[in-house]
């Protein structure tokens, strides 16, 4: 649905995206990750049709975005950073004055609101003043006025910035709800939101996509099993007591892990686990009634992602 084909853009001399190619399916949501400086933002700029490309195409839905501008732009929704939203409006009376922007006509808009309030999970928030609201709430008017048209694509530029950790949660289903009728598009720097959330990623560095996501397997698949309605992956980084050999079985007999990883020395087992359920605590009375102290258990995703994150994007000596 989304075609990019050998993007590049330049601000004067400096490079800031080369030859940059990817497709995005319907209904996908997808993760774009980069270092601060990696192209990211120009790239998102150019996908909401905010700035033109220097060479390459860039179409959604067969329409190309130098060809027919505003057709391609009326595809899209976006939310920066920052919503755009004015606070002496009610929610309702904004996603109003957003719908008449769009070109949507009065019946069009009041057809239109009660799904989008649901998508947004702002049912209860209709007539309250957007100055009154939380930051999560105006997160979720910012999207509401981004899908407000029914657009093919819906960038979102880090939608869960500043929210708490039950804000969060509730922004993971909104996002989810998205991918019902758009393909949505992520750039974030959680990295375990990210796994949690998307079910694929693009990474860039210095301008150039390294991590290809057509053809060669996706480097950060082992940390996004489970996505779509697939089984829920645990990841755990446990300290253990004991001979490598007896941690070995311990965890083979279990019957809990679907991969692991083990680093012995200085009486110490370092393990690595990828579960197949949400169950650390049945593995852990695995065990302790096999044997094997247990020190230390941590949820591994964030460092495996971060060690993921950083392999594909430092530069090398």
């Amino acid at each position: 649905m989304i075609e990019v084909r050998n993007l590049s853009r330049y601000y004067g001399s400096f490079c800031a995206v080369e030859e940059v190619s990817f497709s995005i399916s319907d209904g996908e949501v997808v993760g774009f990750l980069g270092r601060n400086g990696a192209g990211k933002s120009t790239t998102l700029k150019v996908l909401a049709g905010l700035l033109t490309p220097s060479s390459g195409t860039v179409t959604i839905d067969g329409v190309d975005m130098t060809e027919a501008p505003t057709s391609f732009r009326s595809r899209i929704g976006w939310l920066p950073e920052d919503p755009p939203l004015y606070e002496d409006m009610t929610v309702v009376d904004f996603l109003r004055y957003v719908g008449g922007l769009r070109g949507m006509d009065a019946a069009a808009i009041e057809a239109r609101l009660p799904e989008v309030l649901a998508k947004a999970q702002l049912q209860d928030r209709t007539d309250q003043l957007i100055s009154e609201l939380s930051h999560g709430y105006r997160k979720r008017v910012g999207i509401a006025q981004a899908i407000i048209h029914r657009p093919k694509l819906v960038i979102l530029d880090e939608p869960i910035s500043g929210l708490d950790p039950a804000q969060i949660r509730g922004m993971r289903a909104v996002i989810r709800a998205l991918a019902e009728e758009s393909t949505v598009l992520i750039s974030s720097h959680n990295l375990p939101e990210v796994s949690a959330t998307c079910d694929r990623v693009l990474v860039l560095k210095r301008g150039r996509l390294v991590a290809e996501p057509d053809g060669a397997p996706d480097p950060m698949a082992p940390t996004l099993g489970g996505l779509a309605g697939g089984p829920i992956v645990q990841h755990l980084s446990l300290t253990l007591r004991g001979d490598e050999a007896a941690v070995r079985k311990a965890l083979d007999d279990s019957g809990l892990c679907k991969g692991y990883s083990l680093k012995a020395g200085d009486g110490l087992v370092l393990a690595y686990a990828l579960l197949h359920a949400d169950t650390p605590e049945a593995l852990v009375s695995a065990l302790v009634k096999a044997g094997v102290g247990v020190r230390r258990v941590e949820d591994g995703l964030a460092n495996q992602l971060e060690d993921v994150f950083l392999d594909l994007t430092e530069d090398r000596k």
